[in-house]
């Protein structure tokens, strides 16, 4: 029997639903998230089974919304609070950067913060510069934040999982392109934990390390590169905080390449944190430069072609890996 097939915005609400159940003390909120079921719909339902208590639609307030978390955690309750696009994280982050990831440490390990902020990052279809933006490298920046962008149905559901169960504060990112991706997705329960990668696809030749939107972006690639003999491994962190190193290195030990690849701008990203830590770990296994595949230094344009070519397509990354085969 063939496994199932759902879509990923399906695989998150499954989520959500069953920790909801298992434990009283997570609830959601956020703006449209209750009888409407969100903008993606990945809380639909929840409203009708939970009820008002439980499953709350929030003023147009980020700040709201992300302070909610922080008190709630902190007395605590286990928040999903939902911000409508990454973008718009920009308000939050006094709430994210000086609260939320610094009480457990100001306290003397004495408090937690046990908070989930979903947000949707990433070039959409034609949604502009103040919607389209790849800003995980802020979050990735500051200590005590744990950090999840899931690339598959299967990784989205175990992984907000185990982020509502983590008890310190998670940003989980979400690509709005991914929502209508379909793929396997077990029916009993499962966790992934965080800070595990996975190899998505077997290869000696030259390691493509890829996230998020770009998973599937790497993949393709592959593909292309297998038929003139170059078979690329890529692999998947799913969380970047904490980030699984130690995959790095293997995977990097056995093929000696590497291309990263990231949606986000090329300048101060997750990638140059990768191609630094590799330099100073593995260098000596290393048989030619590192190459990045990353977004142009520019906003996202509003313009479908346009905003395409600001961000990495399959064959920008057979380019790259072309080069570091040479």
């Amino acid at each position: 029997m063939a496994a199932r097939q759902i879509q990923y915005r399906e695989a998150l609400n499954e989520a959500l639903r069953e920790e909801m159940r298992r434990d009283p003390s997570v609830f959601c909120f956020g703006q449209g998230v209750a009888e409407q079921g969100g903008v993606f719909q990945v809380t639909k339902g929840l409203f009708q089974e939970f009820g008002p208590q439980r499953v709350l639609d929030t003023p147009i307030s980020e700040m709201a919304i992300s302070g909610g978390c922080v008190g709630a955690a902190i007395v605590g309750a286990r928040p999903v609070g939902e911000i409508l696009f990454i973008d718009f994280m920009t308000l939050t982050m006094d709430m994210v950067a000086n609260q939320a990831a610094k009480y457990d440490f100001m306290t003397g390990g004495s408090g937690a913060v046990p908070m989930v902020l979903r947000t949707q990052g990433g070039c959409g279809d034609g949604l502009a510069a103040q919607h389209s933006q790849s800003l995980e490298a802020w979050f990735f920046h500051i200590p005590g934040l744990v950090v999840v962008m899931p690339s598959t149905p299967h990784d989205a559901k175990g992984l907000l999982k185990s982020s509502i169960r983590d008890d310190r504060p998670v940003i989980f990112i979400e690509h709005k392109k991914l929502y209508f991706h379909k793929g396997e997705v077990p029916e009993e329960e499962y966790l992934i934990p965080l800070g595990k990668g996975e190899v998505k696809r077997e290869g000696k030749d030259v390691t493509i390390f890829a996230y998020s939107l770009m998973v599937s972006v790497a993949l393709s690639a592959a593909e292309t590169l297998a038929k003139e003999g170059i078979e690329a491994q890529v692999i998947d962190p799913r969380s970047l905080v904490p980030m699984d190193y130690d995959l790095v290195l293997e995977s990097v030990r056995k093929t000696g390449r590497l291309v990263i690849v990231q949606e986000a701008c090329r300048r101060g990203g997750v990638g140059a944190e990768i191609a630094a830590f590799v330099n100073e770990h593995a260098f000596d296994d290393l048989d030619a430069p590192i190459v990045r595949a990353a977004g142009l230094q520019i906003p996202i344009p509003y313009n479908l072609k346009l905003g395409a070519a600001c961000i990495p397509q399959a064959d920008d990354v057979v380019q790259a890996v072309r080069k570091v085969c040479d």
